[in-house]
Order: structure tokens, then sequence, then C-alpha cells
């Protein structure tokens, strides 16, 4: 049984030691990728992986400042740390500069603060702090409405300083949530709208209403086979659709066939959902509530595309999803990185030896792309290495996690994993073009002290609430 007297006996050192090997080897990989013959120390603090030694250096001194606060301090400054972090990303959209497009950050001197970054474990830390509390329960649904308050709140602010990246994030404390008892409807329902976001993108209005219509009648008709009664359904389906028809017919086909349909669908649909309620036909009520909502998100799906998006987010996503292809504009970071990491092959070829990174193919190559250097110098071995420390490292905090004796910690614990394995699927998939191009660093290895040291706390306050495990708070 460890030693429940020494702070330091009872620190988790494997994950201390995954933490330090990834941050060397990014630091290496970032040499490596924006190398230059006339700065050819790593220690030169004029270029950015001697800017990096630094942060690192100062990441690994706050990692034990952190450590050797007491733990109650995170549990009881975590509303306050919460609230100046809100502070500050209201202030950075007044006093912010503008970088790369998203207006999150304060400028000082040549140094760079993005409050978007510290903002995620501030809401770990108000999360598991009011999850912790005797008043919450997770089915209430004034407790559901807090807890989405909480996570949105800051997404919402990091949204409207053009960072959708970062804001996307915030969406993955829906696992934690999951994991405290969250009904798994919830991811149903999530997996569905992503689902149909894209087919939205990718299939015609009309061929995507028939389509859900059809499969919505099969699953009620499929879980209702002895009530033949209700198979003047589709009756109502055909009366709903048949007026608008007629109405598109008579005005010579002006509107859109896709629209015209789904309008008498949503129409038609609203009949059965009363119907439905009013016979007491609790199964179709449910489903036809999904269905009238699954058309009302396919309608928004173009609104948002076409009016809250980008160009450039729009363009990314056309072409991850093949709707157009533009190598040499939107696809090209994407291409570039396909490359570089494919060219590596089984063994890469070697430290400093890659062409790609070498000769600038690949923009940003350290920071969102530095995976690239990876794939390129050192192959499909060093990528399974890399991949294979990350893993390591998930498992670990999940064990951690599970071991804990305070729900607070326990919570803030996989808020750290569902976070760190964001930021890992996402920057890895977008480098592979599985994943749209959304600009999130991979943590502990991409160049930047914001992004370095935001992790460095997010792990570091769980690594000490773990070490005070046995403790009562």
């Amino acid at each position: 049984m460890p030693n429940r007297k020494s702070l330091w006996a009872n620190i988790d050192w494997v994950t201390v030691t995954i933490f330090v090997l990834l941050m060397l080897l990014g630091w290496i990989n970032i040499y490596s990728s924006v190398y230059d013959q006339n700065h050819q120390s790593i220690f030169d603090t004029t270029q950015r992986y001697g800017k990096q030694l630094i942060w690192i250096g100062a990441a690994i001194i706050l990692g034990f400042f952190l450590l050797i606060i007491e733990s109650n301090f995170y549990v009881f400054f975590s509303w306050i740390i919460y609230g100046i972090v809100m502070i500050l990303l209201l202030l950075v959209l007044l006093l912010g500069t503008t970088i790369n497009g998203a207006k999150g950050w304060f400028m000082i001197g040549s140094f760079g603060f993005q409050p978007a970054e510290f903002a995620k474990f501030a809401t770990a830390l108000a999360l598991a702090s009011y999850m912790n509390t005797h008043d919450f329960k997770m089915h209430n649904f004034r407790s559901l409405l807090f807890i989405a308050f909480i996570i949105l709140f800051p997404a919402f602010l990091i949204l409207i300083q053009n960072d959708t990246g970062s804001a996307l994030v915030f969406f993955s404390f829906i696992l934690v949530l999951y994991r405290e008892g969250l009904s798994g409807i919830v991811l149903f329902f999530g997996t569905l709208m992503i689902v149909l976001f894209v087919l939205a993108l990718i299939v015609s209005n009309l061929v995507l209403s028939v389509l859900m219509l059809v499969i919505v009648l099969l699953v009620f008709y499929g879980i209702n086979t002895r009530n033949k009664q209700y198979y003047h359904i589709p009756v109502i389906y055909a009366l709903g659709i048949l007026p608008f028809v007629g109405l598109n017919l008579a005005l010579g086909a002006k509107f859109e066939w896709g629209d015209i349909i789904t309008a008498g669908l949503i129409l038609a649909t609203v009949i059965v959902v009363v119907y439905s309620f009013f016979r007491k036909i609790t199964s179709f009520l449910t489903i036809s509530l999904i269905f009238l909502g699954s058309l009302l998100f396919t309608i928004s799906v173009d609104y948002v595309f076409y009016n809250v998006l980008g160009e450039h987010q729009q363009s990314r996503i056309n072409e991850l999803l093949g709707i157009h292809s533009d190598p040499l504009g939107a696809g090209y970071n994407v291409n570039q990185s396909k490359i570089a990491i494919g060219s590596g092959g089984f063994l890469g070829k070697g430290f400093l030896n890659g062409t790609q990174t070498k000769f600038n193919f690949v923009p940003e190559q350290s920071t969102d792309f530095i995976f690239c250097t990876v794939g390129e110098e050192w192959g499909f071995i060093g990528a399974l290495v890399i991949i294979g420390l990350f893993m390591l490292l998930f498992y670990r905090l999940v064990w951690l996690a599970e071991r804990q004796r305070s729900g607070f910690s326990r919570i803030y614990g996989y808020s750290v994993v569902v976070i760190l394995f964001f930021h890992f699927m996402v920057n890895i998939g977008m480098t592979i073009g599985i994943m749209p191009v959304i600009g999130i660093p991979l943590p502990f290895f991409s160049y930047g002290g914001s992004s370095l040291w935001s992790f460095t706390i997010l792990l570091f306050i769980f690594i000490r609430l773990d070490a005070s495990r046995y403790e009562k708070f």
C-alpha cells in the first residue's frame, strides 16, 4: 500500500515520465521541422526550437509548483479559476490581437497568451466541482441545464473569437457526463446529428427526406407488427405531401423539389405526432418526434454551413467529404501532409532528412501538422511509437481516474482524458485526411507556449489530486 504520508511517494511517476518523453520528442521534431543551417544549435532561443525549450523548462517548473499546492486549493477555488478565465475570454474579444483569423490572443511584446487554451482546465474544474455537490442529479433537468451552461458558455465565447477548433473541444465533455450516468440516448442523438449533417451536405434534400421517411416507417412497423390498423399512417404522409406538390406544379416548379417534399413531410409529421398523442401510440409518437427533429435539423444544416462557418471551414469540409476537390487551395495542407507521411515509408528518411518539411511544402509543420515530421523522418515505426505513448498515457489516466475515492477527482480525471484524447484524435486525424482541418495542437508535442502550459496545468492538477486520493475533500 502506498505511503499515505508522503506526497512524492504517491505521485504517479509513470504519467510524469510519459509527459516528459512527449515534450522532449516534440522538441526534437520541432527542431527538425524548422531546421535552419544558419542556426544549427538546438538551444538557439531566436528559433522556435530554442523558444520551445524555454517553454518546456517553464512547464516542468510549473508542474512542480502544481504538485506542491494542497489539493484542496483546486476544489475550493475551482469556481474562482473558472470565473477569471471567463473574464479573460470576454476581455480578449475587446482587447485581443487577431492571429490566423482568430481574435483570441493577448500579446505581451513577442509573447502571445491564448485564454482559450486555459479555459479547458478551468471548465473541467468547474464541472467537477458542480457534479460533486449533493444537489446535483444527473437526470434532473435543472442540473443538466447548469452543466450545459458551464460547458457551452466558454465554447460560445471561443466560437465568436473565430476559433472553431478550440470551441469544438468542449463537446468532448459529453463523454464525462456519460461516464457519470448520462443516458446513452444522448450519445445516440449526438451521433445521429453528425450523420445527418454529413448526409445533408453530400445527398440532395429530396433523396435524404425520402430515405428518412422509409427508415422511419420500417422502424415503426418493425416494432409494431401486430398493429395493422395503423397501416394508414403512410396515407397521412401522402396527403401531407400532395398539396405542396400540386402547388409547386401550379407555379411551374418554382421551388426545389427537395424543399417541397421536406415541407410536406414536416406538415404530415406534425399531424402524425398529434394523432399518435391522442391515440396514445407511444412508440410512434417517439419515432415521429425524432423524425420531425431530424427534418428540421437537416433544414438548418445549409444555413449553419453557409452562414455560420467561415469560407475556409466550408472548403475544408467539402474537401474532406469529397464534395469539391481543391488540391492547391483548401486541400493543399492535407495533401502535402499525406505525401510527407507516406514518403516516410516503414523506417522513415532519417532525422533532418525530411524533404517535404525542409522545403516548407507542409504549412504549420511545427504546430498543427507536427505529426508530418514524425511520419516522414521516423516512418511507420516512429509514428507507432508516438501513438503508443499517447495510448499508454490515456490508459494510465483512465486507470487513475477509476481509482479515485473522490467524485471531484474522478470527474476531473475523466475530463483530462477526453480533452487530451480529442486533441490527439483530431490532430493526427487531420494530418492523414480523415478529420477536417480545425487547427488544434497535438498535446505536449506541438510548438507553442500557451498550449503546452495549459496541457501541463490540466494534467498536473489531476496528478496532484491523485496523489491525495486517500484524503477527504
